[in-house]
């Protein structure tokens, strides 16, 4: 597999891994909002490059016909089979940027939002109804071809639960069905970064993959435990997503031996 990386920390912690495992990469730039490279990547076999660092890569990964290049998801929400299983989704709101001042009443309610594709346009966060509309109206006080491609635009669509109280959270990634490696991110309110997991929420995780095979050849997924047990918090596309303390030499491997076939969800 040919690695093309992003300069950013964590692909520099990734770079570390392929060093251990002898596995050769490329560092580049992206220009931003076209997504070419500099420098431009030799590519030997189109049929066998991934990318890691922001996710606008993906423009660059499909305009070449690059496999696995980046591994886009479907929308987790979308997924029927999860969702008894998940934290927020199965019951919500769903409005585009634009249906929200009309929408939502400025009642001093809380709402955890995030946009439904994994496009990194808003952070998943919890807002008042307040701030939503005023987040709302400042974009929409904008024509649409003012707006940067990477952030939300009118056409956004949005999802909105209730907030709920949150005991750990982990991430896991799955690389061909499995859960290969996996970090505690949050322990109540405290950001704390180990390579650990509670046995249960490792097969919760694992659960939830095998229930859902060829969703993508590789993804991350997010756990966490409730007053009301474990959830699904959501997926995320594993070339832009945060390693935490993830073992990145397991992950690097088990994405090195990935080949031609798998299902993907693009």
């Amino acid at each position: 597999m040919q690695w093309l990386l992003q300069e950013f920390e964590d692909t520099h912690k990734l770079a570390e891994a392929l060093d251990r495992l002898d596995i050769p990469y490329t560092w580049h730039k992206v220009v931003p909002f076209i997504g070419e490279l500099i420098p431009d990547p030799v590519v030997a076999d189109p049929g066998s490059v991934v990318m890691f660092g922001s996710y606008s890569l993906w423009k660059n990964a499909e305009a070449n016909g690059y496999w696995p290049g980046v591994f886009k998801l479907r929308p987790f929400v979308q997924e029927q089979v999860w969702h008894p299983y998940l934290l927020n989704g199965a019951d919500a709101l769903f409005l585009t940027l634009r249906d929200v001042p009309a929408r939502l009443t400025d009642d001093g309610r809380e709402w955890f939002l995030r946009p439904v594709d994994d496009s990194k346009e808003e952070p998943g966060n919890v807002k008042s109804t307040g701030e939503i509309i005023g987040m709302a109206e400042r974009v929409l006080t904008l024509d649409e071809d003012e707006i940067p491609s990477g952030s939300l635009r009118h056409d956004t669509l949005l999802m909105f639960t209730k907030p709920v109280r949150i005991l750990r959270e982990w991430r896991l990634w799955a690389v061909d069905d499995r859960i290969v490696t996996y970090s505690l991110y949050k322990d109540g309110s405290r950001v704390i970064h180990r390579h650990e997991i509670d046995d249960d929420a490792l097969e919760f995780g694992q659960r939830m993959v095998d229930i859902n095979p060829g969703y993508s050849p590789a993804y991350v997924i997010d756990v966490c435990r409730t007053e009301e047990g474990l959830k699904l918090l959501e997926t995320n596309c594993l070339n832009a997503a945060g390693f935490y303390a993830a073992d990145l030499a397991t992950l690097a491997a088990a994405i090195d031996g990935l080949t031609r076939g798998e299902a993907c969800a693009l």
